[in-house]
């Protein structure tokens, strides 16, 4: 795995303007991540509060000799989102992530990376995106390990990323779950979806936790962790594994999965350090086995 990358995706959730800047600035002083992606990806009324300090934060990552990429939103439904996509898009000093199909407009003559939201299932799709400049592919989170296996190896020449830790991103809405929740407009949410700077947990009506929402997002309620799975992974062709940032010690679980990327470190470990480290994580497993998501395969972390 020496030649796999560990990237940082796009904070998925509402933190407060001054967290969101400080955990970019830590990252980029302390952390060893290959690949850091920045940018609102989920709700542009969240837009204003993040650009007024990115600029900071790509100078600090510039300064730190960081790789930096653009995430662009995922749903784009107004003119002046649609506006914003284009700004970022046609700017030309840092890649873009591309989590809407109507970014392909704005992305003529250039390389671009392609997001988890954009559903990628086959591989004709990825030779008909490659030939239109993309050169990365970040698998939705809902596709198995096999499957991306016999994807890479029929569309080997682009770079393929997969999420190994966090909750994973399943949908998105129109309606604001957490305006809803609190009884309030989308229109005048009052931001509260910062009140659960990881996601809010849904319960079934037997009362068992199994989805989370954060805004206008629907997420899994588990945690995604693959450890065991990674070997095989790089085997197949996987070039980047993604963490998903959370609030507790990102930099320690970027740490502990650099050790077992470097085999340093046996996956039990690392299980057991990350679950000391982030106690109110539920960890699962199950897509990448062609299992339900939210199913934790037991075997598979025997291996």
């Amino acid at each position: 795995m020496k030649n796999t990358e560990l990237t940082l995706g796009p904070c998925l959730f509402n933190w407060s303007e001054a967290n969101w800047r400080d955990f970019y600035f830590k990252m980029a002083d302390e952390s060893d991540f290959d690949l850091i992606y920045i940018g609102e990806a989920v709700c542009s009324k969240r837009l204003p509060f993040r650009n007024n300090v990115l600029p900071d934060i790509l100078e600090r990552m510039e300064a730190a000799g960081k790789k930096v990429i653009i995430s662009t939103l995922a749903l784009v439904t107004t003119k002046p989102e649609r506006k914003v996509l284009r700004e970022q898009c046609e700017q030309d000093m840092w890649s873009v992530e591309a989590n809407d199909l109507t970014a392909m407009a704005f992305l003529k003559d250039r390389k671009f990376v392609i997001g988890p939201y954009i559903n990628i299932y086959n591989e004709a799709t990825i030779t008909s995106l490659a030939k239109r400049g993309a050169e990365r592919f970040v698998m939705p989170p809902e596709v198995p390990a096999e499957t991306i296996a016999q994807l890479i190896k029929a569309a080997p020449e682009p770079k393929y990323e997969m999420q190994v830790f966090g909750r994973l991103p399943l949908a998105l809405s129109a309606r604001c779950y957490h305006a809803r929740l609190h009884n309030l407009h989308k229109d005048s949410c009052r931001f509260v979806c910062d009140q659960d700077p990881d996601g809010r947990e849904v319960k079934s009506l037997t009362g068992q936790p199994f989805l989370a929402v954060n805004g206008i997002q629907t997420m899994s309620y588990g945690s995604q962790l693959l450890l065991e799975e990674l070997p095989a992974l790089a085997a197949a062709g996987v070039n980047a594994f993604r963490l998903s940032p959370h609030t507790g010690d990102m930099l320690g679980v970027a740490r502990i999965f650099r050790s077992v990327m470097k085999d340093e470190m046996d996956a039990a470990e690392a299980r057991a350090k990350i679950g000391e480290l982030m106690p109110s994580h539920h960890f699962i497993n199950g897509y990448s086995h062609g299992a339900p998501g939210m199913a934790q395969i037991e075997d598979a972390l025997a291996l």
